[in-house]
């Protein structure tokens, strides 16, 4: 396990190399998550905490909302250490029942609507939830009663779009049937007298790959989360300083993952700005959040970054509003993030995080120039080392690679049910992070490959091994490696190399796609298909991705080579 640690000034370079970044000696908040909500309620009660279909719930009424929920999810039975599922779009449903369950002392267990069916079964049944809370939305309902059809889940507990207005899609009918249950039927306004939860209770169970790259819940307290919060609250580098109590603030990434949730949701309600709730990426309406409703922070993977740059007219928009903008989740090359930061007026702010760390893990400071691989500083309060790959308790010196390793309030308290998993994970309270990298004098971490071959597209993460577990059912399939190659759009996406079978036909990505259709998530699917007479393997017989990895790096530099010549031929020509 993780201690909770704060950084000696003697052994960290980053604080005397980048001194105005934060303030390296102000204590850490860590509560719990109702007081976080309470403080965010004591600065702005009556400010408009949500604003969601240009619906607004104020922060007292947000509060009152919570205790009211929680009142009646406590007489419905739920209590300390109970894990609640939540499969739930960005929508108000999604703190009013984040908030009522960990004001139980509940656990909040988070799906993402990306997942298929047998990945939501699985998340369900690994950590014991048989309650799950869900919306009556198309993409959602329909999923939740096949939880309950299949004995997953013994209630589903429905609230009615429509609640919040008019939106997109129409709501389903909720059938009136046992083990369905309106969510609006457990608000109540009996007086709630459950006992509050610890700092070191476990509030939120988030799957990650874990440093093995099979599917693991990370638990993170109250203490991990409010950490991680006030680590991005103390960091002070650069641009426009946010106001607390005066900010709004777009929320368009979902949630269920741990970076909007922390980053965004938590971050910003502890403040007392206004989140602005949206449910789906979507070029105009980001535009008039930003231009009409005068939104100052935007956190947003390089998909959006992308669409926003290339929308017809983009230069005559009021981007004056934006202090404080981020790119996140894959990388995004360099002359793109140039000509946002010129259309936007600031700089993008990129760091590194990871599910294990709530996501607060480093920053890179403003006036350092961007490089690939760089990751920037710790956050305050937080530790990084590099570590030699076989021997994880040797430190090795600036210049060297090896493995990083973190520790800090922030870092979880292992994964759930898994005690050789949460051991392995870590070395005398240092979590070794499965990321390959190098530190340099100042202080400054790089990665420079990843331990586990994690593929990132669009900000989510993609596990090789669950692609190919997926695809090795196709009945055609011999072999298959899965690796992540470049996406102009996604920054990652799966490539899918098979081996056929004797005398098995070759298909199309479009088959291949149709077959995985209730096996993988959307996020999950291969975007490329290449057959092979063979597959690269090692002496004793293991497949060897990093061989296929190693072609496509060459011809990924081949052709960036390729591309620089022309453009230096180009302007050679107009001068």
């Amino acid at each position: 396990m993780a201690p909770d640690h704060v950084v000696a000034p003697g052994n960290a370079p980053w604080q005397t190399q980048f001194p105005d970044a934060c303030d390296w000696s102000a204590p850490l908040e860590i509560t719990t998550l109702p007081e976080l909500l309470s403080a965010g309620v004591a600065a702005r009660g009556a400010g408009a905490a949500l604003d969601f279909r240009g619906t607004q719930l104020s922060y007292g009424e947000l509060a009152r909302d919570v205790e009211r929920l929680a009142s009646g999810l406590s007489q419905a039975g739920v209590g300390g250490g109970d894990n609640v599922a939540l499969l739930l779009p960005n929508t108000p449903y999604h703190p009013l029942a984040f908030f009522a369950l960990t004001r139980l002392a509940a656990r909040v267990v988070h799906i993402s609507a990306l997942d298929a069916r047998r990945e939501i079964v699985h998340k369900l049944k690994v950590t014991g939830a048989r309650r799950l809370v869900t919306t009556n939305l198309p993409g959602f309902l329909p999923r939740a009663l096949e939880m309950l059809d299949d004995g997953v889940v013994d209630e589903v507990l429905v609230g009615d779009d429509a609640r919040w207005g008019a939106g997109e899609a129409v709501g389903l009918p909720v059938p009136e049937r046992a083990g369905v249950r309106d969510l609006a039927s457990l608000f109540s306004d009996q007086p709630l007298s459950a006992p509050l939860p610890g700092v070191d209770d476990i509030a939120v169970l988030q799957f990650t790959g874990g440093t093995t790259g099979l599917p693991k819940a990370a638990m993170l307290s109250h203490g991990n989360l409010t950490a991680a919060v006030s680590m991005y609250r103390l960091w002070r580098d650069g641009g426009r300083p946010l106001v607390a109590g005066t900010e709004k603030v777009v929320a368009v990434l979902p949630l269920f993952h741990i970076y909007a949730l922390t980053t965004v949701l938590l971050r910003h309600l502890r403040d007392g700005n206004t989140v602005l709730l949206r449910q789906r990426f979507d070029v105009e309406t980001l535009i008039h959040d930003v231009s009409e409703l005068k939104a100052s922070a935007f956190s947003g993977v390089p998909t959006m970054w992308v669409a926003l740059l290339n929308r017809p007219g983009v230069e005559g928009v009021d981007f004056s509003s934006l202090k404080s903008c981020v790119s996140g989740g894959a990388p995004l090359p360099f002359e793109v993030q140039a000509k946002i930061e010129t259309l936007i007026g600031t700089q993008l702010n990129n760091g590194w995080g990871m599910t294990e760390t709530g996501p607060a893990g480093s920053r890179v400071p403003w006036e350092v120039a961007r490089r690939p691989g760089l990751i920037g500083i710790p956050l305050p309060g937080l530790a990084m080392r590099i570590v030699a790959m076989d021997e994880p308790g040797r430190v090795l010196p600036p210049g060297e690679v090896g493995e990083i390793a973190i520790r800090g309030p922030n870092v979880f308290k292992g994964y759930l049910n898994d005690e050789a998993g949460t051991a392995g994970a870590f070395h005398d309270g240092w979590f070794l992070t499965g990321d390959m990298g190098r530190m340099d004098a100042r202080g400054l971490f790089e990665i420079v490959d990843r331990r586990k071959n994690m593929i990132i597209s669009s900000g989510f993460n993609v596990y090789p091994a669950a692609v190919e577990n997926a695809i090795y059912e196709h009945p055609a399939v011999e072999e298959v490696i899965v690796i992540g190659v470049s996406d102009a759009y996604r920054g990652q996406s799966a490539k899918a190399y098979v081996k056929l079978k004797a005398g098995a036909e070759p298909f199309t990505l479009d088959v291949l796609t149709h077959f995985l259709a209730d096996r993988l998530g959307r996020h999950e699917m291969p975007r490329a298909l290449e057959f092979r007479e063979a597959l690269p393997r090692s002496p004793v017989g293991k497949l060897l991705p990093k061989v296929l990895m190693a072609e496509v790096a060459e011809v990924e530099a081949a052709a960036e080579a390729a591309m620089r010549a022309g453009e230096a031929g180009a302007a050679n020509e107009t001068h």
